[in-house]
This record gives structure tokens, C-alpha cells and sequence, in this order.
């Protein structure tokens, strides 16, 4: 069974855990370094992206995070969690730094623009349903490094808004929200490995 924290400093990681428990794993709350030893992954929830860096910073995370993601530890970032997961996000942000994209915070515009859309996901159990994705205030990946798989676009635009790079995960959706897990799956047989 996979050991998995999410990051507990603001935004939705309550809806993570209660998916991650749902399908077995033993999920745990990350708020300060001690909290990431024995992690088999480590998903970065959404939240609001400044609030969320500004307490990693507060609370010493940069640098155990850094490590870990350079170690090979499997890291989702969701929404906010792949903008601190980024290697840009085209501003001061502080960031982890470790997924090769660049992202646009807010590119979809305010709280008051989300939205839910169908996506393609060909590495998801039953790739042939789609999968509905919640976008709230949501970034976009602008730029993927060549070492990235783009999972999944959005079809009317065709921003890519899911990716892979090896162990490292990011997606611009909540998939917390919805009651698909598939994603849940996919990372977890990432940590399980």
C-alpha cells in the first residue's frame, strides 16, 4: 500500500486524501520537511499559487522538495501545485523548479471564469471516456521541455493543460473534485512503481 502526503499548507488537499483513502493508499498531511520521510509520492494540490509558495517558504520546503523531486520521488502538481512544480511560471514566483514547462497562472481568467471540460487522457484506464476536468482560475502550459508527454489538451483550444515527465506529474484541473479517480490511479501506480 503507497504512502502518500499532499501538501496540507492551503487549497484542496482534504479532497486529495479523501480519494487517496477511498482507493487504499495511506495518505498523509505534508506541512513541514519532517512530514516527507517515508513518502512513496507526493501530490501538490491547488490552492492559490502565492499564498501556497509563500508558506513552502515560511516553512522550509524549497529545499527538501528540490531534493525529492531530483531523488526520483513521483510529485503530482495540481492547478496551483504544478505552477510550484514548474520550472517557470513567468514571474518572481518561487518555485520547486523540477517539471520542464513553463505555465500562465490565472490563464483561463478570475474564479468567476471556471469552467468543466471533457478531456482525451490515453494513459487513464478506459481511455476511450473522457475525462471531465474542473478548471478554477486554472493555469495553462505554455512551453513543454523535450523530455515532456503532453497528456492531455484542451480540444477548442488546443492548450495543453496535462503532462508527464517521468516521475513528475502536472495537471491544470482538479481532479480532486470530480468523482473520477483515474488520475488518483495513474499516480499511484506511478508511486507504487
Amino acid at each position: 500500500m503507497a504512502r502518500i502526503g499532499v501538501l496540507a499548507l492551503q487549497g484542496a488537499f482534504r479532497e486529495h486524501i479523501r480519494v487517496l483513502r477511498r482507493l487504499g493508499a495511506k495518505a498523509s498531511e505534508v506541512r513541514l520537511p519532517q512530514h516527507l520521510a517515508g513518502l512513496d509520492g507526493l501530490i501538490l494540490p491547488g490552492g492559490e499559487s502565492t499564498t501556497v509558495s509563500k508558506l513552502a517558504a515560511d516553512y522550509q520546503l524549497f529545499d527538501p522538495l528540490r531534493e525529492l523531486a531530483a531523488g526520483g520521488l513521483p510529485l503530482w502538481g495540481t492547478c496551483a501545485g504544478l505552477i510550484l512544480l514548474a520550472c517557470d511560471a513567468g514571474d518572481d514566483l518561487p518555485l520547486i523548479g523540477a517539471l520542464d514547462v513553463r505555465v500562465k497562472r490565472n490563464a483561463f481568467g478570475s474564479q468567476v471564469d471556471s469552467f468543466e471540460a471533457d478531456l482525451a487522457v490515453s494513459v487513464l484506464t478506459e481511455p476511450e471516456r473522457s475525462f471531465r476536468a474542473v478548471f478554477i482560475r486554472a493555469p495553462l502550459i505554455s512551453y513543454v521541455g523535450p523530455d515532456v508527454k503532453v497528456l492531455a489538451n484542451l480540444e477548442d483550444t488546443n492548450g495543453i493543460v496535462a503532462v508527464q515527465q517521468g516521475h513528475l506529474m502536472g495537471t491544470a484541473f482538479h481532479p480532486e473534485l470530480t468523482d473520477d479517480d483515474r488520475f488518483h490511479r495513474y499516480f499511484l501506480s506511478l508511486a507504487e512503481g
